[in-house]
């Protein structure tokens, strides 16, 4: 991996090390990797020390290998978008994203090893957040250490909207959900809403509704775990189909949850960048006919 930076007037004099530090935006671990592991040039010409002093008009570039600790599976993936930094993927339904046990394949890190094996990348798989193994979409992988610490320093860096389909008839237009959420007890994966639980909001519009079901775009301003799943169920509106806080559902074998959108700034040049995961079929099917989301 490659990472460059023109030194501007405001940082003429400072050292290598505040350059990586404050500007380029790295992380302390990332920094340390670089500075024991990778090389460092300033104008083409190696430099040892992270105290080097830097002019205005400097190309300072630090060069690092990144690996990923992942059993290569050969698997398809349905691409949305990717450059030198970033690969971005539609998960299908039923695929984890990192292995949950010792000798689990088909997740989603190992589909994208297979891929970067195929096509001779030698880069990191760093998923930017995490969708349930049910739920389908947009999902962001990191190439690097660098991309992800600089996507994930703060939740509103990534905005993310989800197309969900709750049961009943909502009846309000759009709101915000608030409510806490924590595990239902110790060592279990199942999490409800409690007054000691991790802070969680959830913002929500509704795009179409009959007395059956309810068609909802959401955002996250927080990012816990199942939070979509567990904020509707609490309100009396579990997802169609989710068979952890709901009922089953004949006409879809899961949760009707999807990653629908996300809108970032690029990490290396700030350019906004949107991208979008058409609504799956099993989700299309439950409707009856194509959304009209737009």
């Amino acid at each position: 991996m490659e990472l460059s930076y023109q030194v501007d007037r405001d940082h003429a004099g400072c050292c290598v090390r505040q350059a990586a530090r404050g500007p380029m935006h790295l992380s302390e671990k990332l920094w340390r990797k670089i500075k024991w592991n990778g090389t460092i040039t300033v104008n083409g010409s190696p430099v040892s020390s992270p105290s080097h002093r830097l002019e205005a008009g400097d190309r300072l570039v630090f060069r690092w290998e990144e690996k990923a600790a992942v059993i290569p599976v050969h698997l398809p993936l349905s691409l949305l978008y990717e450059d030198e930094d970033l690969l971005v993927v539609d998960k299908p339904a039923g695929m984890l994203i990192h292995p949950t046990w010792s000798g689990a394949r088909d997740t989603l890190v190992q589909a994208v090893g297979g891929y970067f094996r195929r096509t001779g990348q030698h880069c990191g798989i760093h998923p930017l957040y995490r969708l349930d193994r049910d739920t389908t979409g947009v999902l962001m992988v990191a190439k690097s250490a660098f991309a992800k610490h600089a996507l994930t320093r703060d939740h509103s860096q990534i905005y993310r909207e989800y197309l969900a389909v709750c049961e009943g008839r909502w009846g309000i237009p759009q709101g915000r959900i608030e409510h806490p959420i924590g595990r239902v007890a110790e060592g279990v994966d199942r999490w409800t809403v409690r007054p000691d639980g991790r802070p969680a909001v959830t913002e929500y519009r509704i795009l179409e509704e009959n007395q059956e079901w309810t068609v909802l775009k959401i955002h996250l301003l927080t990012g816990r775990t199942h939070q979509i799943r567990v904020h509707f169920a609490h309100e009396g509106h579990p997802l169609v189909g989710d068979p952890l806080y709901g009922t089953k559902d004949g006409r879809i074998a899961r949760q009707a949850l999807h990653a629908w959108t996300v809108r970032f700034r690029h990490p290396r040049t700030g350019e906004e960048i949107l991208l979008t995961a058409p609504m799956p079929g099993d989700m299309e099917g439950l409707l009856g006919e194509k959304s009209s989301a737009e």
